[in-house]
């Protein structure tokens, strides 16, 4: 319980209003517990009138100055590494991506999972569109070959660097992420 309260409190992004996306932001090398991924994944905020906004807990703060209460998260962020330029993914990011995939093997038959590539701000529009659809791509492919798992559970999309983290540089490297969130 307390790994969960210091792992909420450490690495959870907060949202700005109850209808937004609140997302799990994990660091380079931390582990992924898979029945974390789970809950996640489940916790899927209904679509219509969703927005997103991703701020750092321990940076919100109420007029008093104390940090909001962590909301249950909906969506999780893996750092997926990338060889340079590419969408070939790196050995060190395989560990993240397996145990993310036994959490998604614990979702219930028909619920499929959405795999958002995220750039940072450097480059052109197109460039970081086209570069964030092959890295979701090649993360789904990966889920599918060496996992298992029913491609049509997972849909990959390319977000490029339109939505950074929000209240962080949008050319700092934790914007190069792949989001997933329940489909």
């Amino acid at each position: 319980m307390i790994r969960r309260f210091v792992l909420y409190a450490l690495f959870a992004l907060a949202s700005v209003n109850a209808n937004a996306q609140t997302t799990l932001h994990y660091r380079e090398g931390q582990r992924v517990d898979p029945e974390e991924v789970r809950q996640i994944l489940e916790n899927t905020p209904d679509a219509a009138g969703t927005t997103r906004s991703i701020r750092l807990l321990t940076e919100r703060r109420e007029a008093g100055g104390a940090p909001e209460a962590p909301k249950t998260p909906n969506a999780l962020s893996l750092p997926v590494r990338f060889e340079f330029d590419s969408a070939r993914i790196t050995p060190a990011a395989r560990d993240q991506l397996d145990a993310l995939a036994q959490g998604i093997k614990m979702l219930q038959a028909g619920r499929s999972v959405v795999i958002e590539g995220h750039t940072d701000a450097s480059g052109s529009d197109a460039y970081n569109d086209a570069l964030s659809s092959r890295r979701a791509a090649a993360v789904r492919q990966y889920l599918v070959d060496t996992h298992g798992i029913a491609p049509e559970r997972l849909q990959a999309v390319g977000v490029g660097k339109q939505r950074p983290i929000e209240g962080r540089n949008p050319y700092a490297a934790e914007n190069r992420r792949v989001q997933f969130r329940g489909g």
